[in-house]
């Protein structure tokens, strides 16, 4: 085992409890007559685990080897068979609990409140449609592998993206974690049959597309159309320009601060939301200008401030709500120059996005790849090593195409061009394309070889 992974182990008076993946479950480690033998103890908490494990000593000090094995099995499942655990008071179990999920939004934590309700209400109505399940399940205790199977196999009935249906899961599983002293089975919905596989949306051609420049330009002159009509018109085209001009994504736009914004330099900072990076990008002049244009209304904190009021909406149990309403605005500028949002696919009962704010993000990679923009630099202003990244700079132009062919060829014929013939074509190059360009350098120097 690595250094990386070494993982907690404490004696005990006999035997020691330890974990065998970091962060995972203890085992409860003793030898007898020459075999070692590991019990799962169900938690992840040190303390607790040590508990339990003290419990058992007496009983694996047995004489008999049948007897520890008899007496360990029952030792097991005692304690959850004297602790039923109703499902009506599983969350609330859960939810007290210091191993339970801590997402750090409170759409996750809802999310898990939520997909365990639908398990709960699945299980217990009597209504539904079930194949194996005839009773209604009523405590933890009566969750088995076959219940989990039944479930993921209604999920999988439901239109639901991949994704969607392998969080449900997922949720579900940290939940049953958490609660396994109340279950005499392992965890049911450990099983990796219950999720589904990410190939079988390979056949949705989908994808988030990237503005075109001209496209950029159309929604920047709708955004200035007089006779559109939007909340707070003036700073989505402000946020538009800072997306276009900066690659980042919604959020981090619409929060932008002026405080992290630097004229002397000509620098913005941003801390980005989702990645907790930080980034310093130039401002390009056409930004500058919109920023210089927001200082007209600069009186609270952020360049948009009424839109950002609008984003950081939240309802009564603290849920973001307003980042729905700022992406339907978002979403309207789009459809004005005829390009729809999004789009129906099958399998899925949501439509699927294909132009949005995010879509600012792709064109500010695409048009990076095409001017021969390091990666490595793309990625120093993006924040993360992106998906997005990889998908322009795995494009080439067929003009690099071209020259690839060509170098090849060059490479595997034994004659090529003379020295005299290559001086003919660059001159006629040159005679073409007057204005140096680094683009022209390039075709220079592989027509003569340099």
């Amino acid at each position: 085992m690595s250094r990386q992974t070494k993982v907690i182990c404490m004696k005990l008076e006999f035997g020691s409890i330890r974990q065998k993946v970091k962060g995972g479950t203890y085992y409860f480690r003793y030898q007898i007559n020459g075999q070692r033998k590991d019990v799962p103890l169900k938690t992840h908490n040190k303390n607790e685990a040590e508990r339990k494990a003290k419990e058992l000593i007496p009983i694996v000090k047995a004489n008999q080897v049948e007897i520890v094995a008899a007496h360990v099995s029952a030792a097991r499942g005692f304690a959850k068979r004297s602790q039923i655990l109703p499902i009506e008071d599983a969350w609330a179990k859960y939810s007290a609990s210091p191993d339970r999920a801590m997402p750090h939004t409170v759409s996750e934590q809802l999310a898990y409140q939520s997909t365990f309700k639908e398990f709960v209400d699945f299980v217990s109505s009597p209504t539904a449609s079930r194949e194996i399940l005839h009773t209604i399940i009523s405590s933890i205790n009566e969750i088995t592998p076959a219940v989990a199977e039944e479930y993921a196999s209604m999920l999988r009935t439901n239109s639901l993206a991949v994704d969607t249906h392998n969080r449900k899961i997922k949720r579900l599983r940290k939940i049953l974690d958490v609660l396994g002293d109340y279950c005499e089975h392992e965890n049911p919905f450990r099983k990796k049959s219950l999720l589904r596989n990410v190939r079988e949306e390979q056949s949705s051609v989908i994808r988030r597309q990237a503005f075109t420049r001209e496209q950029e330009q159309a929604l920047l002159r709708e955004l200035k159309n007089p006779e559109r009509k939007l909340i707070n018109k003036n700073e989505i085209r402000i946020i538009y320009i800072i997306g276009m001009y900066t690659g980042q994504r919604m959020k981090d736009c619409v929060l932008m601060q002026w405080q992290n914004i630097d004229f002397a330099l000509g620098q913005l900072y941003v801390h980005q939301y989702k990645t907790g990076r930080n980034v310093t990008i130039p401002i390009a002049p056409p930004l500058l200008e919109a920023l210089r244009e927001a200082e007209g209304w600069r009186k609270e904190l952020y360049v948009c401030p009424k839109t950002a009021a609008r984003y950081n909406k939240t309802n009564a149990l603290g849920k973001n709500v307003g980042n729905n309403l700022v992406n339907i605005d978002v979403m309207r500028v789009i459809r004005w120059i005829r390009l729809e949002p999004s789009v129906k696919v099958p399998g899925r009962a949501k439509k699927m996005t294909v132009y949005g704010f995010h879509s600012l993000r792709h064109s500010f990679c695409s048009f990076c790849a095409e001017a021969n923009v390091p990666k490595s630099t793309l990625l120093s202003i993006l924040g993360t090593d992106s998906k997005i990244a990889d998908k322009f700079y795995t494009h080439v132009s067929s003009d690099s195409q071209k020259q690839a062919i060509a170098a090849i060829t060059d490479t595997m014929t034994t004659t090529g061009d003379s020295p005299q013939e290559r001086i003919r074509k660059a001159l006629a190059l040159l005679a073409q394309n007057p204005e140096p360009t680094t683009g022209l350098l390039k075709r220079l120097r592989a027509i003569l070889g340099g």
